[in-house]
């Protein structure tokens, strides 16, 4: 399922965008729901680091302290992947909305098979986003790269941990460190950290907090490593 989340500084747009929004997840049988909206970007921010977010609908010309793209410039640093949709009265800010990776730009007032239209294209490119996946063993294992918090040594195996279940096989960290994607950093002599699932990182602790609250240990002598990563994917400040 999708989660979406709504950020409109109008309670009244909110309400409706959420209705439109349910109607086409109906109308088209699409999995997904709206589970968040707010008129405070504070709420907004603080909600997507927390939790799950497949899209997110902002409005750009925010009455507080920061602008819609300001706020996505904020999520963008904890979140890579989610799809950002901007909505404005103002057509001037169509470019530089783009600049953070943003899937679609729709004018105010919100028109209904415009932001149906949206809606199909966006689960259309779900539908069609190419998966990659971790060989994990001879007997052709496969797991969806995107979805291994961490692996951990553990003896003799690697155990690959996912937010619903375990795998493990008989391999060594020699031997798979170099097959891995980019995003997988060794963070520990028995971890290896997906960065792109890491939440929050507590060095003094050396404790690292995975998306759905799952921890792993951070090694005093890879903390310097790893933030040097997470910098530069933009994940933490």
């Amino acid at each position: 399922m999708l989660n979406f989340v709504i950020c409109d500084d109008n309670v009244n747009i909110l309400d409706r965008l959420e209705k439109m929004l349910e109607n086409i997840f109906s109308n088209h049988s699409f999995d997904a729901s709206v589970t968040f909206k707010s008129d405070n970007s504070d709420e907004i921010l603080d909600y997507v680091c927390a939790n799950e977010v497949d899209v997110i609908i902002l409005d750009i010309n925010l009455k507080c302290n920061k602008s819609g793209i300001d706020l996505a410039k904020e999520i963008r640093k904890k979140n890579k992947n989610s799809y950002i949709i901007f909505m404005t009265a103002h057509l001037e800010y169509a470019m530089i909305a783009y600049k953070v990776k943003t899937f679609d730009y729709i004018a105010k007032p919100i028109n209904y098979d415009r932001l149906e239209e949206t809606i199909i294209r966006l689960f259309e490119d779900v539908t069609n986003a190419p998966k990659t996946y971790i060989k994990i063993d001879s007997k052709n294992t496969l797991v969806d790269e995107s979805e291994v918090q961490y692996i951990k040594r553990d003896s003799m195996k690697l155990v690959y941990h996912t937010a619903s279940r375990d795998y493990s096989a008989y391999s060594s960290f020699n031997k798979i460190q170099d097959t891995l994607p980019k995003n997988y950093v060794r963070c520990h002599k028995s971890y290896i950290a997906n960065i792109n699932q890491i939440k929050d990182v507590e060095p003094v602790s050396g404790t690292i907090t995975f998306m759905n609250g799952d921890t792993c240990s951070l090694g005093p002598s890879y903390k310097s490593s790893l933030m040097e990563v997470l910098n530069d994917y933009g994940n933490f400040e």
